[in-house]
């Protein structure tokens, strides 16, 4: 049986992505080999990873995120702080915050994520932490090197002014290559369609 990779993100507007390229541009100057960057066209909010799933499962996922989309109204995100996990003195992943309508935000999420175990999928454990990863510090990076990065990003002035409208939620393929990964979407369900 056929497997695809897959995931259910928001997708991030061109405008955004510049910006976002913008802000990598600036951090990069004098950063280490094993910083990776994400490069900002494959760039989206991750709802939930579903990794490998049956080509005959899709409809049925389909379904499950346009029955959760149906119950939220489009609603807006801002592009808020630079930050990182776990600190500036440890820095092992870069990313950019969001804000705005973190409530309807949350409550697609918990939609989601309920449609989906109804499915089989297992609930996320963790805090649904809502960004936008700019870089992934591998092994190889120094502990100075880290808290270099993590100097940077505190004195970084950068300020991104793009607010996202959201509207739809996606269903996207990740074939992973040599060069990375290639992503595309599989289907899409608008936000709204009978809800609050």
């Amino acid at each position: 049986m056929e497997q695809i990779r897959s995931f259910i993100a928001i997708e991030l507007p061109a405008g955004l992505k510049l910006e976002l390229t913008q802000l990598q541009a600036k951090l990069k100057a004098g950063s280490t080999p094993g910083i990776k960057w994400v490069k900002p066209n494959g760039m989206h909010l991750t709802l939930k990873f579903l990794g490998s799933v049956a080509t005959a499962k899709i409809d049925e996922i389909t379904r499950a995120i346009t029955e959760a989309a149906r119950e939220v109204s489009p609603f807006h995100l801002a592009v808020e702080q630079l930050g990182v996990f776990p600190s500036l003195k440890r820095v092992q992943v870069v990313w950019v915050g969001l804000g705005g309508g973190m409530a309807k935000l949350g409550r697609l999420y918990k939609l989601l994520e309920t449609n989906l175990a109804r499915l089989g999928f297992t609930p996320e454990s963790r805090l649904f932490k809502p960004h936008l990863t700019l870089a992934r510090l591998g092994n190889r990076v120094l502990a100075e090197e880290r808290q270099s990065l993590g100097q940077l990003i505190a004195s970084t002035g950068h300020k991104i002014n793009v607010t996202i409208e959201v509207s739809a939620v996606s269903l996207i393929r990740s074939q992973l290559t040599r060069e990375g990964a290639i992503y595309s979407r599989i289907s899409s369900a608008g936000l709204g369609q009978g809800g609050a």
